[in-house]
């Protein structure tokens, strides 16, 4: 019956070891986008073979089995870290490489044991105190492996878990196995026969649920361990070590020899005691390796994609119901620490900060200046953000008077300032009530409200800036009404000066006075109308439209010039268009004014009529100095760009945008040194509403598109 055990064992080793072999071979040649932990788990299957197969050979407990066996520990715990830190993310879970190192040292202590055993193994005493210790090493090391097994598969992502079940399961189930193979050897005082051969059986399981684990994908590995477990898991751990050096230095104590032994085994028992007791119950140290594991291993307090859609929602939100913006702006940090109440208080031109939005806080009184400059300045150069509990305790002294002002101090409703930094100049700072449940502020805390502190400055810079734009562009608007104004009455004194020279020589003439007398009722016509459209020039729209004769507009047109400069209006048929006569009139007025100026004296000016379908047509001719296709088209109907010494640049642009105010289109042709010609298009009466109800029925199309 032994020797069919031992023959049945054989062929389990043997098994265990071209499953191994197999697995190793298949990972090795589809790494895939995995290559590192494919090669990890490769080279610890070979190694495992190799275990196997010297079992065979030799016999199990001897010398180079253990060796190879420490080879393969050591490898997976290659493997195991490498699931921890696979796709590079080994650099975020650091917390896990000292575990790993202290294995990786115990096991190399193991193996710096079995060595010595071949050189002492003569000695009865030396070879029973190497076994002693070889086992602890043993435990310590499957113990420390286990936690880190359940870790991985404890801290995974939910998404994630299901490639991670079959990896951790093996390592789970092999050092699950040792725990117990070892555990009764230390009990036993020797190693059992039967459970170490049949360490073969858990091996084959293991490379099972390996080869089913390794063939799934595990690009999606990501480390994010449970919290609450997490830090139990760790407490277990370092008690587990701590209990584990004990007993091992008091073991070595007593294998010294020594007639005081019991003595120095209880002092150095009450001298550990004594520092667990002092240095274990530090908050400082307690609070410290807290903060130090959260922060690089741990799952965090906040789901950030909640929280960012939140902020960007509450941000975002539009319409009449809506509040201001800046009181979204305190809302949307406030409802990270759940506070039900700020208050936002921003810079004011004098220094210091002012209160300006209230987001339920109504109650809180807040002084006129509610901060000094030189708070102002501490946030700007620390960008701290603070608790106010912290500085009411007394536990935080590193904040001036003046950025913590009595007011906030006296309010213990009052929980926490957030400054808003933008290009490092504060926009503001949100002060954010006590939430219901109360709590300190950690580092998680601090570094959220620090990210949406800077977004939520830049709004409120944008914020700014387009303000301040609005307000330049209704400056820039009040000085081009101004331009406007400054170039019809430029207009009308020309005209005017051109009469008082006439009057010198004519004065005597019945004619000439009759004509002076339409000219100044004219010029007032002219000024007063100028004055009703004052409120008309921002938007250049021109008048209400209405159905007017386009050759009674020429005709006055023509009269306005008539006896100053030679110009030839044809005389045409009836023509009705719809637009606003004065606006009309005016646009003309200055087409005609700019083709005499670019005109020499005694050359003619043609204004013309015609229809064309279903437009009529009017022509602006001269015969000047034209212009260059490069003015034209970049200076030409841009204000304050003129071709004219002393000239506003205005005339032309404001022609274009009257006549597009009023449906119409202003186009121009030009030649140096032959001329130019400006055409002025409408549609007709009767075809202005055709066009009207075309354009209507297209833009009802695409609204319902």
């Amino acid at each position: 019956m032994g020797a069919l055990l031992a023959t049945l064992f054989d062929i389990a080793h043997i098994a265990a070891a071209g499953s191994a072999i197999i697995l190793a071979l298949w990972l090795a040649s589809h790494p895939g986008g995995s290559g590192k932990l494919h090669g990890a788990a490769s080279v610890a299957c070979g190694l495992s073979a190799l275990w196997a197969l010297a079992s065979v050979a030799v016999g199990s407990g001897t010398f180079i089995v253990e060796l190879f066996l420490s080879g393969t520990y050591l490898s997976w715990l290659w493997f195991l870290y490498r699931l921890f830190g696979h796709d590079e993310r080994d650099k975020s879970v650091a917390p896990v490489r000292p575990v790993v190192a202290a294995l990786a040292f115990v096991e190399l202590l193991q193996i710096a044991m079995t060595l010595s055993q071949v050189h002492y193994g003569a000695y009865p005493v030396a070879q029973d105190l190497f076994r002693q210790f070889s086992v602890m090493f043993r435990l310590l090391f499957v113990i420390g492996a286990l936690v880190l097994v359940h870790n991985l598969y404890a801290g995974a992502a939910q998404q994630v878990r299901q490639s991670l079940r079959w990896p951790a399961a093996a390592l789970g189930c092999m050092w699950l196995y040792d725990l117990n193979l070892f555990t009764v050897s230390y009990l036993g005082g020797g190693e059992p026969a039967t459970i170490l051969a049949l360490r073969c059986v858990a091996m084959l399981a293991m490379i099972a649920m390996l080869a089913l684990g390794t063939v799934r994908n595990e690009r999606d590995l990501r480390f994010q361990p449970s919290r609450s477990f997490a830090f139990r898991s760790f407490s277990l751990m370092v008690i587990g070590g701590y209990l584990i050096v004990m007993i091992v230095i008091a073991q070595a104590i007593s294998y010294a020899g020594s007639e005081f032994t019991r003595f120095v085994q209880v002092g150095f028992i009450v001298l550990a005691s004594a520092l667990a007791l002092a240095f274990l119950p530090s908050k400082k140290l307690r609070g410290w390796l807290r903060v130090t594991i959260s922060k690089h291993l741990f799952q965090h307090r906040y789901d950030y994609r909640s929280e960012w859609l939140r902020f960007t929602d509450t941000i975002g939100r539009a319409g009449p119901q809506a509040a201001p913006l800046h009181e979204r702006a305190v809302q949307a940090v406030a409802d990270i620490t759940d506070s039900p109440s700020g208050l936002l208080l921003v810079p004011r031109e004098e220094g210091g900060l002012v209160l300006d939005a209230r987001w339920n806080w109504q109650h809180c009184e807040v002084p006129p200046v509610a901060m000094t400059p030189e708070g102002v300045r501490f946030f700007e150069q620390s960008q701290f953000i603070v608790d106010l509990d912290d500085l009411r305790s007394g536990r935080e002294v590193s904040v001036p008077i003046a950025a913590s002002t009595n007011w906030l101090m006296h309010d213990h409703d009052a929980w926490a300032i957030v400054p808003l930094l933008h290009f490092e100049r504060l926009v503001g700072i949100v002060v954010l009530s006590r939430p219901p449940v109360a709590r300190k502020l950690d580092w998680e805390d601090f570094d959220l409200l620090r990210i949406i502190g800077r977004q939520l400055a830049s709004y409120l810079a944008e914020q700014s800036s387009q303000d301040a734009l609005g307000e330049a562009q209704r400056f820039d608007e009040f000085n081009r009404r101004i331009a406007f104004v400054m170039h019809d009455i430029k207009n009308l004194a020309s005209q005017l000066s051109l009469l008082a020279r006439n009057a010198e020589k004519h004065a005597d003439k019945a004619e000439f006075r009759a004509d002076m007398i339409l000219t100044l009722r004219n010029s007032t016509d002219k000024l007063q109308a100028l004055l009703d459209r004052l409120g008309r020039y921002g938007g250049q729209t021109g008048g209400e439209r209405q159905e007017i004769r386009l050759d009674q507009v020429i005709g006055r047109v023509a009269a306005q010039f008539r006896g100053k400069h030679d110009l030839i209006a044809l005389d045409r048929d009836e023509c009705r268009i719809m637009a606003d006569a004065d606006a009309l009139e005016q646009a003309l007025v200055h087409l005609v004014q700019n083709a005499i100026d670019a005109s020499s004296t005694g050359t003619p000016v043609f204004l013309d009529m015609r229809k064309d379908h279903q437009a009529a047509i009017v022509e602006i001719v001269d015969s000047g100095r034209g212009m260059s296709p490069e003015f034209m088209r970049s200076k030409l109907f841009k204000p304050f760009h003129s071709s004219k010494a002393g000239g506003f640049g205005i005339g032309a642009f404001e022609a274009r945008e009257l006549i597009r105010g009023m449906g119409g289109q202003l186009d121009v042709e030009s030649r140096e040194d032959i001329g130019t010609r400006f055409i002025v298009r409408f549609p007709l009466a009767g075809a202005a509403g055709v066009l009207k109800t075309l354009q209507e029925i297209s833009q009802n199309q695409a609204e319902v598109a």
